[in-house]
């Protein structure tokens, strides 16, 4: 049966939800607010549901253009990926395999992996999509990306994973911090602290739990960045502390703009592991290819995933 929607239509919603207004989504697609409310009025007639309702001069989406985008952005996507690979074949690239770090922007390890997997492949292209860092597994699962790199143990219907690395979590403040020359730090150190961290919410086996908890000491809260490069650069300029994976650290400690400390005197070491789609963990499949050979270049001691 033919759809009773097309690409445009899709388009159209997903502009129309983000602009908020029919002047400026057409804008976003270059075609005239007539001409757009006509295409708007022809989906709604094609479905029989309204799309959109006006509310004070802006148009608010109802529950079936909330669904609609969601498809929209897995069709869009994939459809974008598919001109990206046939561009790409041109040149020699069969397949090209999207990739997110979670939370962290730091790739200073890529040119090193890129290389690597150029000696042990052919026809194998990386695409960074830095974009999905805040939810990599849901990019995962929605076909955004490929593999997500992500910190923890992961158990989601649907997904598999690779063991990559494990690293410890660093205290970090600056070189002229009253701890700063602390080996490792305990809660009640840094009770009253000023403290920076990328999520409020607790996770298990972290500072939350291993640090602040155990001695019910807990940091003042100085901020929420979402960007663990921007809070290390805050950190440098000692406007905070903050606790944050030590592999993502190195270049800022060599170059001594901040110092790090071991969390608690045990220690907190947290696993990273490459998550891909379960039907994707098959032999011969080029995603399952770059993930064994991502965890077999981690394991190498000279590889950008090897912290202290």
């Amino acid at each position: 049966m033919k759809p009773l929607l097309d690409l445009r239509h899709l388009q159209l919603i997903q502009a129309i939800i983000e602009t908020g207004r029919i002047t400026d989504a057409a804008k976003v697609l270059g075609v005239t607010p007539s001409a757009l409310s006509h295409r708007l009025r022809e989906a709604e007639r094609r479905l029989d549901v309204p799309l959109f309702t006006r509310m004070h001069k802006k148009l608010r989406k109802t529950p079936a253009a909330d669904y609609l985008a969601v498809v929209a952005e897995r069709v869009l996507s994939d459809l974008s990926r598919a001109e990206e690979d046939v561009r790409r074949m041109n040149r020699g690239i069969q397949h090209v395999v999207r990739l997110s770090v979670e939370a962290y922007s730091n790739y200073r390890w890529l040119p090193s992996f890129i290389k690597f997997l150029k000696t042990r492949t052919e026809g194998i292209d990386i695409q960074i999509m830095a974009g999905a860092r805040g939810d990599p597994l849901t990019g995962v699962l929605n076909r955004h990306i490929d593999i997500a790199v992500v910190s923890g143990n992961i158990a989601q219907a649907g997904l598999g994973s690779l063991a990559l690395f494990d690293d410890p979590l660093l205290y970090i403040m600056a070189p002229t911090h009253r701890l700063a020359d602390r080996a490792f730090v305990e809660g009640t150190d840094i009770e009253g602290e000023p403290f920076i961290t990328y999520t409020k919410v607790p996770e298990p086996d972290r500072e939350f739990a291993r640090l602040f908890r155990p001695t019910d000491s807990y940091p003042q809260w100085a901020a929420t960045v979402e960007l663990p490069e921007a809070i290390v650069e805050l950190v440098a300029s000692d406007l905070g502390t903050s606790v944050l994976s030590s592999w993502a650290l190195q270049a800022a400690l060599k170059e001594q703009r901040i110092v790090g400390a071991q969390v608690t005197q045990e220690g907190i070491t947290v696993p990273w592991c490459a998550v891909l789609r379960s039907e994707d963990m098959v032999e011969d499949d080029p995603i399952m290819l770059v993930a064994e050979l991502l965890a077999e270049w981690c394991d190498m001691p000279d590889s950008g995933f090897h912290s202290m």
